[in-house]
């Protein structure tokens, strides 16, 4: 393929690699941002005096054991009062609006990540941000019309972010060069950390300050500008790229193998009998749902739990659970780097480097909730806990998230979207699991049930990708180990064989 003239302009100012990485970050946190938003302003959406009336959620209920089971408003909280929306939806309603988006995001992932292995997927990736936008600009109208209008847009949502990940992992298949995957795996989606962040704060502000409204308004619109840059400056592969420099074209075709964009893998069906009876990929499987349910219990409810039981008013709601998500993202991208560079000296295996990722985003989270448990209303120690926690769960990056591209870089996407789609089960569970708990019960004793099943899942999640768990590449990637099933060897982490696909 003949170089263009203008081949080293991104070369002199940033590698091509990692603008697709930092746009596929800010694309990531852009999903993400417009998938937690309203968790937040749906705080401000709600008339609470009326549906607690509604609910008969009386404070003596529990007044004979507050220090147990209910904690008192401190004067901040007291002080600064929040008005009550126009919405009188239950907690049951509550808990649909807030999981349908996993509706959508559970049917689009696997069709998701076939398109972008056949196709594009820089266009997938498009079009997911895109619909997040235009379903995110739309809601407000839509909710004031039913909440059933609400749950469409919700849908919508969700089927756009379903595609995120299978088509950043298509992506990162072709642009990162083995010893540098898990650093850019980590940049890309430790975004939806930094998505979370910057979400959460925006939407606790423009709630308090120009009503809820403007939580979808403002960033609907600012999300846009995203899909210009994604345009211009995005390609499928190197080899398609215009600005990139020849060294760095050429780094990466030869770290992959000799080559970037085979396309014959593509007319190569995906070995359904083999994946599904790979440990290493069950292993994924398991690790992916089962920190899903934490991570979504997290993301999800978490500014309910600081406003039913801490007692937080909604400033200090927005900025307790939003900046765990920041430290996050320093987490994330210092782990991995730590992981990379002991992998690059030989120091531990990539297999290692998935395991303590993995361990780190599994056992700190569940020692945190165990603690949190038995703390009672002590405000300062459930904060330091959850900004641990939250933190910690930044190993999933470069922990099992990454693994995909390492057991099969040819089926990356679709690999992904089959662990995605099962990870999806409690984005859709968890949501109503809590509003049914919590119904008229919003107390410490019912949010301890909630965290004692997140703790059982963490230790299935620790003790399965601890034993099946593999960072080697599978035979069955191959595409005549696929037609002959005889190549038993492994091949060793860092090479990608393209040249055979």
């Amino acid at each position: 393929m003949d170089v263009p003239a203008k081949g080293n302009i991104l070369g002199r100012v940033i590698p091509a690699r990692y603008i697709l990485a930092i746009l596929g970050s800010i694309g990531m946190a852009i999903v993400y941002g417009l998938k937690v938003n309203l968790s937040v302003a749906m705080v401000g959406m709600l008339n609470h005096t009326a549906i607690n009336l509604a609910t008969h959620d009386e404070p003596h209920e529990t007044a004979s054991q507050p220090s147990e089971l209910e904690c008192q408003p401190t004067s901040n909280s007291t002080s600064s009062k929040d008005v009550d929306g126009p919405f009188l939806w239950s907690s049951e309603v509550q808990g649909i609006v807030l999981s349908c988006y996993f509706w959508g995001y559970f049917v689009s992932q696997i069709p998701g990540g076939r398109v972008a292995e056949l196709f594009s997927a820089k266009w997938v990736m498009f079009f997911s941000v895109t619909i997040n936008v235009v379903c995110t600009i739309l809601t407000p109208v839509m909710a004031e019309a039913h909440y059933i209008a609400a749950i469409i847009m919700r849908v919508g949502e969700g089927i756009g972010g379903g595609v995120t990940f299978p088509a950043m992992h298509v992506l990162l298949s072709k642009w990162a060069p083995p010893a540098e995957r898990s650093v850019m795996a980590s940049l890309v989606y430790a975004g939806t950390s930094l998505g979370t962040v910057i979400s959460m704060l925006m939407a606790g502000v423009l709630t308090a300050t120009l009503g809820w409204e403007s939580v979808f308004y403002v960033m609907g619109g600012l999300s846009s500008l995203w899909c210009v840059l994604w345009i211009f400056l995005i390609k499928d592969s190197p080899d398609e790229h215009p600005l990139i420099s020849q060294e760095e074209r050429d780094l990466i075709i030869t770290s992959l193998g000799g080559k970037s964009d085979d396309h014959s893998h593509k007319n190569m069906p995906v070995p359904w009998r083999k994946v599904f009876t790979s440990g290493p990929f069950l292993a994924i499987v398991v690790a992916h749902a089962c920190s899903n349910w934490g991570w979504y219990m997290l993301l999800i409810e978490l500014p309910f739990y600081m406003k039913q039981v801490l007692k937080f008013n909604m400033t200090e709601n927005a900025v307790t659970t939003a900046l765990p998500f920041l430290s996050l993202w320093f987490f994330s991208m210092a782990l991995s780097k730590t992981l990379d560079w002991l992998r690059g000296r030989n120091f531990i295996t990539t297999t290692t480097a998935r395991k303590i990722g993995t361990l780190f985003a599994s056992v700190v989270p569940a020692s945190c909730l165990l603690a949190l448990c038995y703390i009672g209303c002590n405000r300062a120690a459930a904060v330091a806990l959850m900004a641990i926690g939250v933190t910690c769960i930044g190993g999933m990056f470069c922990g099992f998230l990454s693994n995909h591209i390492d057991i099969a870089p040819n089926f990356a996407g679709t690999l992904v979207a089959i662990t995605n789609t099962v990870a999806t089960i409690p984005g859709i569970v968890v949501p109503i699991f809590v509003g049914v708990l919590t119904h008229g019960n919003q107390t410490i004793s019912a949010w301890r049930i909630i965290f004692f099943v997140t703790i059982g899942l963490y230790i299935i999640e620790i003790i399965i990708y601890s034993i099946f768990g593999s960072g080697e590449e599978q035979p069955w990637n191959n595409l005549t180990d696929n037609k002959t099933d005889s190549n038993p060897e492994e091949k060793p982490l860092n090479v990608d064989e393209r040249t055979n696909v």
